[in-house]
């Protein structure tokens, strides 16, 4: 693929859960080192359309390329291991794993020493799991295990990560920290799928945006002019 094609290209995405259509023709491109926010209220498809890129919903149609290659019909897995990295909403931290044992299951060597998220870089980024290597993943806060989980997805040295309600039910000083974190990722050249439900936190890290209603991209473009737009309150039920 060339240098200005975009790392992520999907078109005309339908899914389906059961008899239920969630998803009716959507189009998304990431480019390579982008953020691009996906908003919209409650139910209107955002983690139905990051669950089918990712190859979790089965009854799906459209084309999905991904770096270069055609993963429409690939398993999870098969999309993991072309460099994308998912933090899932409830975070999916290993119970019954260390903080540390947590960390360095997924991780890979990175293909840019002085670029890669090491777990020394991880433990630099959040100090705080340092106290708690030996601590379990039942025995973190929900801070905490937002934490590990995307310190874990770093650790996989992905060229997009993905985000799924990144801030949610968190306190407000750990929620700045996540964030502080989120442009740390941006900065660092990684590309971004952000979902929160502060849509102006996601509309100030993005370069671009989309906004879902019942399964339909009602708007779209760069983030600023999203951010001006009047229908956003309208969309979002602000």
């Amino acid at each position: 693929m060339a240098p200005t094609d975009p790392i992520l290209d999907a078109r005309n995405i339908h899914a389906w859960y059961g008899s239920s259509h969630v998803l009716h023709g959507i189009d998304l491109k990431i480019a390579r080192g982008e953020t691009v926010g996906l908003l919209g209220r409650n139910g209107m498809g955002k983690s139905t359309l990051i669950r089918t890129l990712l190859g979790h919903v089965t009854q799906r149609d459209g084309q999905i390329h991904l770096f270069g290659h055609d993963v429409s019909k690939s398993k999870p897995h098969e999309v993991a291991r072309r460099g994308v990295a998912y933090v899932p909403e409830g975070r999916g931290v290993f119970p019954n794993l260390t903080v540390r044992e947590n960390l360095i299951m997924a991780a890979r060597p990175s293909r840019e020493a002085s670029r890669g998220w090491s777990y020394e870089r991880v433990l630099e980024t959040f100090p705080r799991l340092t106290e708690r290597l030996t601590n379990l993943g039942s025995q973190l806060s929900g801070g905490e295990q937002q934490m590990v989980s995307i310190g874990r997805a770093l650790m996989t040295q992905p060229d997009l990560v993905i985000l799924d309600e990144a801030t949610e039910g968190l306190a407000p000083l750990i929620v700045n920290e996540i964030w502080n974190v989120i442009g740390d990722i941006r900065d660092s050249g990684i590309a971004t799928l952000i979902v929160d439900r502060d849509f102006r936190r996601v509309l100030e890290h993005s370069d671009n945006a989309l906004v879902l209603q019942k399964g339909l991209v009602e708007l779209a473009g760069p983030a600023s002019k999203v951010a001006d737009d009047p229908a956003l309150s309208g969309l979002l039920g602000v």
